[in-house]
């Protein structure tokens, strides 16, 4: 008597897990807008103290216009970093062109490339100050299509950012720091 039980909920996963598969294969052009989140870690490297570690924030959206291409904007919160010597907190928004190629029905490898337009504010030897600027940024990752409209991703993203903190330190004998952020986040992504 216990088997049927069993029986049914393995019939009803078995039909569940079915119109999911069917749902994605009646996917015959996937374009359209979308938007997301990520959430993930955030390693500065530079030349300088504002080597750190740290969270990070980001709120995206898009459309793809073709099956394989998007255009994507979002606004990033890089966060507070620094040590006793310098401290930064640094934000911004980028606009990039994301290629994506599926593997399956719901599941897609992609690459980005864009701009970064951000904005640092800074304090160098207790004088502080702010600074703006653009670099190009570069990235990849994976998603994962839960339903035909909401997918999880994971991603690697290289920042190129110079802060340059004369206006500020006219004594320090180099006030042009070269500095990298490289973000490994997850996000979650609804396509409408």
């Amino acid at each position: 008597m216990k088997l049927k039980p069993f029986l049914a909920a393995t019939t009803l996963s078995a039909f569940g897990l079915l119109a999911v598969n069917q749902s994605f294969a009646d996917m015959e052009n996937p374009t359209g807008a979308y938007i997301g989140g990520n959430y993930g870690y955030l390693k500065i490297d530079g030349e300088d103290d504002f080597d750190d570690d740290n969270d990070i924030l980001q709120g995206v959206v898009g459309y793809r216009f073709l099956p394989f291409v998007a255009v994507e904007g979002s606004y990033v919160d890089f966060g507070e970093y620094g040590g006793d010597l310098a401290n930064a907190s640094t934000d911004g928004m980028t606009l990039a062109v994301k290629g994506t190629f599926p593997i399956t029905d719901n599941f897609e490898i992609y690459a980005k490339l864009g701009q970064l337009w951000w904005e640092t504010d800074y304090e160098i030897l207790n004088f502080g100050g702010d600074t703006d600027d653009k670099g190009l940024f570069y990235g990849g990752g994976v998603a994962l299509g839960i339903t035909p409209n909401f997918y999880i991703n994971a991603e690697y993203v290289v920042y190129d950012t110079d802060l340059d903190a004369s206006d500020v330190a006219e004594d320090v004998d180099d006030t042009d720091f070269d500095t990298d952020y490289r973000q490994a986040s997850l996000g979650l992504e609804f396509r409408f």
